[in-house]
């Protein structure tokens, strides 16, 4: 699982104009799924979002957690995290999951993260689009093996 992890001030998703959600303070995370990916790794990099320590404490130290700071966290489904660029020019998408088990694990990661955060989604497999205020910036690659 392949994940991009930005620290916002807002954020939010919307399908052919409707809002689906949106967050505040928090975590706005792209998750990609990838050949291999399975219920496991699911669990780790849940428990790696939940603990990642990427908001500032009084001393301006990335010493908090999305937790710690009782923010809110906005999952997006991105097959194209998983996409090979090494040869031609067009991406290749050999090693994403397929749909369906990839849907599963989406499903299974916001029911993950929910338990600890309010955790809101986009639409998965829905052409989207998203609105950030990245603060900072903070941006950060999680790969989950």
């Amino acid at each position: 699982m392949k994940l991009l992890v930005q620290r916002v001030s807002r954020a939010s998703v919307r399908v052919n104009g409707e809002l689906i959600s949106e967050i505040g303070r928090g975590l706005c995370v792209f998750a990609g799924f990838c050949k291999g990916d399975s219920y496991e790794i699911i669990e780790r990099g849940a428990k790696k979002l939940l603990n990642l320590r990427v908001f500032e404490d009084e001393e301006q130290k990335m010493n908090k957690s999305i937790k710690d700071i009782g923010g809110e966290i906005l999952l997006v489904s991105q097959f194209t995290l998983c996409a090979e660029l090494s040869g031609g020019n067009r991406p290749g998408f050999d090693d994403t999951l397929d749909r369906e088990k990839a849907s599963e694990l989406y499903e299974e990661l916001i029911n993950s993260l929910s338990k600890s955060v309010t955790a809101k989604k986009g639409l998965f497999g829905a052409l989207m689009d998203i609105q950030i205020v990245n603060h900072g910036p903070a941006t950060f690659i999680l790969e989950t093996k």
